[in-house]
């Protein structure tokens, strides 16, 4: 029986393994094309092609998912189109065993992804981008098309680039005051924190009264802000690209200031509940083997798969973005998707033992 466990073991784990090659291989290559595009100032081929490989991780933990459920429909699919599951089958091995077989690269890819989605990727995506947004010039210019928008009170902020030391390119400051009139704007080339403040560097600011407007230079200026180099880390990169400690630290502090959190909550809630997400993809695929797709050609279980896996995430990108309009909790628009596929593959299941 551990020979047949193993055997199932091995030929899901290869499946899985060749499918994310597949997909990896054809992203990287895409999105080395795409990064070609935005190439400008110091921004060659060489830094896209060495932004794309900082970018690697992201794009393993972004594809695990899908690799697990197209790993397990083809693993599983090539075995039961060679009669192989039936023998195993006839062998008295329960189909609650060989689910449980299938189930355990799917653990081992969720561990994977749990590690690189909190540990690897966060620091080579904010490397990645910072590395990105300097090359083309982000300490030169005022308030680029790329970079961060922040509020702080009644400062709004713009960073070009931030690099993960915590030293920020292209810092523009635009106050305002009681009556929501633009009172200074600030440009500064460089920023530096000095533990309880931070130190701008080549300094122009622009005071507006009614009487006109000034024009005030100056080598440094102190710029106080509840803004920290950890909470700017997290800021560097999209929120589905953050680690849940990162997410949950600058949702909090959104909270505090009275901003408005909804977005990260929701990526929150979108990588804690990733592993069940993952779990439940992989057994709506075995029910579909041990079900509706078990004679069926491999190129059509492959179809299905495509079709299934863009449903349940069509289904989250749709749920998401409802929860930040109509304001209900974030991580409903998580768990119901998850929710309708688990009971969708139970009952395909049951109907199948």
């Amino acid at each position: 029986m551990r020979k047949l466990d193993r055997y199932v073991m091995s030929s899901v784990a290869g499946a899985m393994l060749l499918v994310m090659l597949v997909v990896l291989s054809l992203d990287l290559i895409f999105a080395f094309i795409a990064e070609l595009d935005d190439a400008k100032n110091d921004y060659q081929t060489l830094q896209a092609l060495t932004y794309v490989f900082m970018t690697l991780p992201r794009r393993i933990y972004d594809y695990l998912p899908l690799g697990a459920f197209m790993g397990c429909l083809v693993g599983l699919g090539a075995m039961a189109s060679s009669s192989e599951l039936t023998v195993i089958r006839a062998a008295g091995v329960s189909i609650r065993r060989i689910v449980w077989s299938a189930m355990k690269p799917t653990l081992l890819i969720v561990l994977v992804g749990l590690l690189i989605g909190e540990y690897v990727a966060p620091p080579t995506e904010r490397m990645a981008q910072s590395q990105k947004a300097i090359a083309q010039g982000a300490g030169q210019n005022i308030a680029s098309a790329t970079g961060i928008w922040h509020r702080e009170g009644d400062t709004f902020i713009h960073l070009n680039a931030v690099q993960p030391d915590g030293t920020l390119h292209g810092v523009s400051l635009f106050r305002f005051n009681d009556d929501r009139w633009l009172a200074s704007a600030t440009f500064a080339n460089q920023a530096t924190y000095q533990g309880d403040h931070w130190l701008l560097d080549e300094v122009t600011t622009t005071r507006l009264t009614e009487q006109g407007a000034s024009l005030e230079t100056g080598e440094n200026e102190r710029w106080e802000s509840g803004l920290s180099p950890d909470v700017l880390s997290v800021l560097i990169v999209k929120p589905e690209n953050l680690s849940m400690s990162g997410l949950f630290t600058y949702a909090t502090y959104l909270d505090e200031q009275g901003l408005r959190a909804a977005t990260y909550w929701l990526a929150f809630w979108k990588k804690v509940l990733m592993p069940v997400g993952t779990a439940v993809m992989v057994l709506v695929a075995i029910s579909f083997i041990f079900g509706p797709l078990r004679s069926v050609t491999m190129g059509f279980r492959v179809f299905t798969g495509l079709i299934v896996g863009l449903l349940f995430k069509y289904m989250q990108d749709l749920l998401g973005p409802m929860s930040l309009v109509f304001g209900f909790d974030p991580m409903l628009a998580t768990v119901v998707p998850i929710a309708f596929s688990g009971l969708v593959g139970f009952l395909l299941m049951r109907k199948a033992g």
